[in-house]
C-alpha cells in the first residue's frame, strides 16, 4: 500500500538555536526518532542532527523549537531548552566518522508522539530496494537563515534532484549530493523521499551536513551524510547507555572527500550554522525566536 510520510517528518522536524550575542544566534536543525528499547520497555525518544551544529554552539543549553495543537484547533510554537553539555562535558553521541549525532531528549508531552519511528530510516539496502537513481528528487526540511514557514514553527520544505551517482554502498560513498542551494540553519535537516507504485513508502535517505563552495562560491549544492550512520550512532548510544559508558563526541567527524572538479580547483565544503540578524527572505519567524 502507497503511503505517504512528509507531514509525519514536518512534525518531527525542529529548530535548534542558541543566542551568541545581542546580533547574532547559532541555528540549526533537529527531527525526533522514536527508538524501540529491548524487553519491551517504553520507546526512547532522540533528536537527531548535524554533530557540528551542537559543537559550535558553545553554551550548555540550547533551545528547541516544540510546538503544540491547541484547544482551538491551532498550532503553538512553545520553546524550552535541553541540555548539551554537562559537567561531564558533552551530552550527546556522534558518530565516529560522520558528522551525526543524536542526543536522547523528555520531549513534552503534547510534542513526544510526533516522533518518528526508526524504522523509516534507510539501511544499507534501502537504495537498491527502492531502485534509487541519480536525477530522482529529494526534499528535505529546515531552517534556512533562521526562518520558518510560519509562526507556529514548522520547518521549510525544499526540493532538489540527487546529483550523485553511484549511491551505494555507503562505505564507498558516505555522502551524496543533492541539487538545492544549502543556507545556514539547513545543517541538520532530514532529507527523504517518497518511492512511487503500489509500494512506494517515504524514507529517510540523510541528514543534511553541508554546502558545497568553490573557490568561495557557492554550488548550490547540498552534502547529504547517508541515513545508515544515523541508525550507527543510535547503536553507539544505547551500547553507551548499556554499559554506562560516556558520549565520546569529541571524536573530529570526518568530512566528505574533496571533490578533483576536471580542469578546475579542488571543491571545498562549508557548514551551515551561523546566522545573522535580519535576514532577506519573507519567511515567517515563530512568535518569541531570537533573531
Amino acid at each position: 500500500m502507497f503511503v505517504d510520510l512528509t507531514v509525519d517528518l514536518i512534525e518531527a522536524t525542529v529548530q535548534l538555536d542558541q543566542p551568541i550575542n545581542e546580533a547574532k544566534r547559532m541555528v540549526g536543525t533537529g527531527f525526533l526518532v522514536e527508538v524501540p528499547q529491548p524487553g519491551g520497555a517504553a520507546p526512547q525518544v532522540v533528536l537527531v542532527t548535524a554533530a557540528h551544529v551542537f559543537e559550535k554552539m558553545p553554551a550548555p543549553d540550547v533551545r528547541v523549537g516544540w510546538r503544540y495543537l491547541n484547544a482551538q484547533g491551532t498550532w503553538v510554537y512553545e520553546p524550552s531548552t535541553i541540555k548539551i553539555r554537562t559537567a561531564n562535558g558533552p551530552a550527546w553521541y556522534q558518530h565516529p566518522t560522520q558528522d551525526i549525532a543524536v542526543i536522547p531528549v523528555q520531549a513534552p508531552a503534547t510534542f513526544k508522539d510526533q516522533a518518528i519511528p526508526q524504522a523509516m530510516l534507510g539501511d544499507e539496502t534501502t537504495f537498491v530496494t527502492e531502485k534509487v537513481k541519480a536525477g530522482e528528487e529529494m526534499m528535505t526540511l529546515g531552517y534556512p537563515h533562521g526562518l520558518s514557514a510560519n509562526v507556529a514553527g514548522f520547518p521549510i520544505l525544499r526540493a532538489g534532484k540527487v546529483a550523485s551517482y553511484p549511491l551505494s554502498p555507503s562505505t564507498a560513498y558516505p555522502t551524496f549530493l543533492i541539487d538545492l542551494t544549502a543556507v545556514p540553519g539547513n545543517s541538520g535537516g532530514p532529507v527523504f523521499m517518497t518511492t512511487e507504485g503500489p509500494k512506494g513508502k517515504t524514507f529517510v535517505a540523510g541528514v543534511l551536513i553541508k554546502q558545497v563552495e568553490d573557490d568561495n562560491q557557492r554550488l548550490e549544492l547540498g552534502v547529504v551524510a547517508d541515513a545508515i550512520f544515523v541508525r550507527e550512532t543510535i547503536d553507539i548510544m544505547q551500547r553507551g547507555q548499556a554499559t554506562g559508558a560516556l558520549s565520546q563526541p569529541r571524536l573530529t567527524p570526518g568530512l566528505p572527500a574533496p571533490v578533483q572538479t576536471p580542469g578546475g580547483p579542488t571543491t571545498d565544503t562549508k557548514d551551515m550554522t551561523d546566522r545573522k540578524t535580519d535576514p532577506a527572505g519573507q519567511a515567517a519567524k515563530p512568535s518569541g525566536a531570537t533573531n
